[in-house]
């Protein structure tokens, strides 16, 4: 007969540390089998196929199963879909509970949903836990029960609700020897999920406790190492977001509101889902976007003749990371300067940023397009020149990805800030009667 396990689905929160669904499936009477999905539904909408981010979550995945191996366990990863994987797994081993964390995309949300229903018919039970957040859901509403739609707010109630029990790590180490001993199994390859070996260099998971300290001075300047190039490690989970918010808290409220900005646009996610692919408030829908398409591979290619605009495009496509501030100056760009649909701009984000979160992109995009739950006002236009000089006065960032800009080979602006600004105000204001 074979030993019944419990399985823990790793998903968002590749760890062996304070990982809420690892720390309940050790604590329970059964051995642990810990299981990875590489997901065909997800894999598949993936053009390029040396998609860094697969190459990233590949690597952890090694990671974790040699200090498992070294237990005396493994990691099963499955390639294929996720029911494909609970039906071989379900006849593979005696199954009595699967555990794993709370995710809060739409398709997330049912993909779970037909899970529960496939492990509920054989009789096994199905534990989602929360992990990725320090509030999700209903935890941080209005006193009427209403959830907040303005950041600054929720912010403050968030600080409010929040204590030490929240912070507490789940003291995965004591319990780990629960997890089931058995032969190693191979994890596929980067080949046999059908993709290529990418680049393998990825922002370290340290927590530098002297950059955070100093958060509010430094992160603006994308021409300095001002912010914690974290973001990757949170998306994926490779680092505790109770963790990094302990010392936050400690350390500096500047870079703990960034961390509060997750939740918020999570919960806005689930309690609003019509965000994806819609904007949060319907009117901006009737926006007359110009939509043309040579003006939207300039933006791509960094060749707009807006130098910071350029340089945070060109960061994008050769590293796929953005700095913060300039991501909100490329997506103003492109919204307001050429009045590109905010969609279109979403989507590239969506394919190239290695942190890239629905929850996070969708309300970074609808805020600079003025179409989100706590936007900039629609009248809002930053000045990209202004910005630069502000932000990079030294030219240090400029510098380094657009080494031409102050040659004959650099290309002219391709619109005039003034009548771009001109052009868009009209166009919003025809569409919002204002």
């Amino acid at each position: 007969m074979h030993t019944t396990v419990n399985l823990c689905w790793f998903r968002r929160d590749l760890r062996l540390e304070d990982q809420a669904a690892l720390y309940h499936a050790l604590q329970s009477k059964h051995p642990v089998v810990p299981v990875f999905v590489f997901d065909k539904h997800i894999l598949d909408d993936l053009e390029d196929k040396h998609d860094r981010r697969v190459t990233f979550i590949h690597a952890v995945l090694e990671e974790i199963q040699t200090r498992l191996l070294k237990m005396g366990s493994t990691l099963h990863v499955f390639y294929g879909t996720p029911m494909e994987a609970f039906q071989y797994w379900t006849t593979h081993y005696q199954v009595a509970e699967v555990f794993t964390n709370h995710d809060y995309e739409p398709y997330a949300k049912e993909r779970d949903t037909a899970i529960a229903g496939f492990l509920k018919e054989k009789g096994i039970r199905f534990h989602t836990f929360k992990d990725q957040v320090i509030f999700e859901k209903n935890e941080v509403i209005k006193d009427n029960g209403a959830p907040y739609t303005v950041f600054t707010p929720y912010s403050r109630k968030w600080k409010t609700v929040l204590s030490d029990f929240y912070l507490k790590s789940y003291p995965v180490q004591k319990h780990i020897a629960n997890c089931y001993q058995q032969p190693p199994v191979k994890i596929p390859t980067i080949t046999d999920i059908g993709f290529l070996p990418g680049e393998a260099h990825f922002p370290a998971r340290q927590l530098q406790e002297d950059l955070i300290a100093h958060y509010h001075e430094t992160r603006d300047f994308p021409g300095v190492r001002g912010t914690s190039r974290l973001g990757l490690h949170l998306r994926f989970g490779t680092i505790s977001i109770r963790r990094l918010a302990q010392r936050a808290n400690t350390l500096n409220e500047t870079f703990l509101n960034e961390l509060i900005w997750r939740d918020f646009y999570q919960m806005i996610l689930w309690h609003f889902p019509h965000v994806v692919g819609q904007s949060f408030k319907k009117e901006y829908d009737k926006i007359q976007w110009r939509n043309n398409e040579s003006e939207f591979q300039s933006w791509c290619n960094g060749q707009t003749g807006y130098p910071i605009v350029d340089a945070g495009m060109r960061e994008l496509n050769a590293t796929g990371f953005m700095h913060n501030r300039v991501r909100m100056i490329t997506a103003s760009f492109l919204v307001k300067h050429l009045l590109i649909d905010w969609r279109w701009g979403e989507a590239y984000f969506a394919k190239y940023l290695l942190d890239y979160d629905l929850a996070a992109n969708n309300g970074g995009w609808q805020w600079a397009a003025g179409s989100g739950c706590d936007a900039a006002p629609y009248f809002r236009v930053f000045n990209p020149t202004l910005q630069m000089q502000k932000f990079d006065k030294a030219q240090h960032y400029i510098r380094q990805w657009v080494p031409e800009f102050d040659t004959l080979q650099y290309v002219a602006p391709m619109v005039s800030h003034e009548m771009a600004r001109k052009r868009v105000l009209e166009a919003y204001a025809k569409a919002l009667k204002r």
